[in-house]
């Protein structure tokens, strides 16, 4: 009786210990399909809008099964922290924010040279950057300055739809033309520079001047221009494309047109930090940011920048790439704090005062 006994506890050993040897098996099997085993962390500053860094960093989670950890920043920021914490830093990779200080950082020594498989997919723009940066950063998406104007608004008052930066001048725009502050909104300072390159200092200023005279007041967030056209308190805005485009997706009756005589543009760029604890890690997600999957990410929570990947489909509304005509912006000059104070200082003298 004992031995049939003991072998009756074998049995039910060995029949308890499969099931368990089973779903061991299915839950290894299902971690590798879907990437959902730990594979490592990755410690993130975000400068895009919160709702964008979350779904960034839950696709590369889900993908990869890196678990990424956030600090969302502003531009400014973001390097400071970076500089604070060069000795000992806390972070692996500076995704989006102002390219002029991602370059800073590159000067600085403040981030590692990195070389994508994925360059030879980019727009232009974006490649040239990376080359001029000594691949120390890469441009994953550009705010395109443009003009957009409220349809209904315009055929209301029977007015033209303007399609240059000229036809801003006109007098029967009177009281139709509105521009943030470029002293506090960043697309407000590219249109100054953007029309000190495109027609010389004195031709720009003379322009700024008859755009003065057709406007209202000078908002001072980096959409209230765009919000005031949709809004039918005036009928057209200088801006970036991308703050119209979220107008017609928030169902406004808005157009958006690329200048005739070419545009400028910021870049939103990306950077692994120089001592970065989990290279191998942001070496992944950089690879990762630049594919067209990635790079929808911005539009699927309603942000549409121009995507830097030339097969990333274009956001809603956005004109075809080939009327795009982006001037050969020369950020080192533009961006650099002594030109911008010049500027913005002139503009307050000589155009902001002036009666309307």
């Amino acid at each position: 009786m004992r031995p049939r006994a003991l072998a009756s506890r074998r049995t039910s050993s060995s029949a308890r210990r499969r099931p368990i040897a089973a779903l061991f098996a299915v839950a290894v099997l299902s971690c590798i399909a879907s990437a959902a085993c730990a594979q490592g962390d990755l410690n993130v500053i975000c400068g895009a809008p919160l709702a964008w860094c979350e779904a960034a960093a839950a696709a590369f989670t889900h993908e990869t099964g890196i678990t990424v950890r956030l600090a969302q920043k502003d531009a400014g920021e973001a390097l400071a922290q970076i500089v604070a914490e060069r000795a000992d830093p806390k972070h692996d990779l500076w995704y989006s924010g102002s390219g002029d200080l991602h370059l800073r950082a590159a000067e600085l020594g403040l981030t590692e040279e990195y070389r994508s498989a994925l360059l030879p997919e980019l727009r232009d723009w974006a490649a040239r950057q990376a080359e001029q940066s000594g691949w120390h950063t890469v441009g994953i998406h550009a705010s395109v300055l443009g003009i957009g104007y409220n349809v209904e608004a315009l055929a209301k008052k029977r007015l033209p739809e303007p399609k240059c930066w000229a036809d801003l001048a006109r007098p029967d725009y009177r009281g139709q033309v509105r521009m943030a502050h470029p002293g506090a909104v960043n697309a407000a300072y590219a249109a100054i520079a953007t029309l000190v390159q495109i027609f010389g200092e004195e031709r720009a200023f003379e322009l700024l001047a008859a755009v003065h005279a057709n406007g209202g007041s000078y908002p001072r967030t980096g959409a209230g221009a765009m919000r005031a056209a949709a809004r039918g308190e005036a009928s057209i805005a200088v801006t970036f494309l991308h703050d119209g485009l979220a107008e017609i997706a928030n169902g406004f009756p808005i157009k958006v047109v690329v200048p005739c005589e070419g545009t400028g543009y910021e870049i939103g760029s990306m950077s692994i930090i120089k001592g970065a604890r989990n290279l191998a890690s942001a070496k992944k997600f950089y690879d990762w940011a630049l594919t067209p999957a990635a790079q929808g990410i911005g539009v699927e929570t309603k942000h549409f920048e121009l995507p830097s990947n030339r097969a990333t489909p274009l956001p809603p509304g956005m004109p075809p790439i080939g009327d795009i005509k982006l001037i050969a912006y020369d950020f080192a000059r533009y961006d650099s704090p002594d030109e911008r104070s010049r500027l913005v200082g002139r503009w307050e003298r000589d155009v902001q005062g002036l009666p309307r």
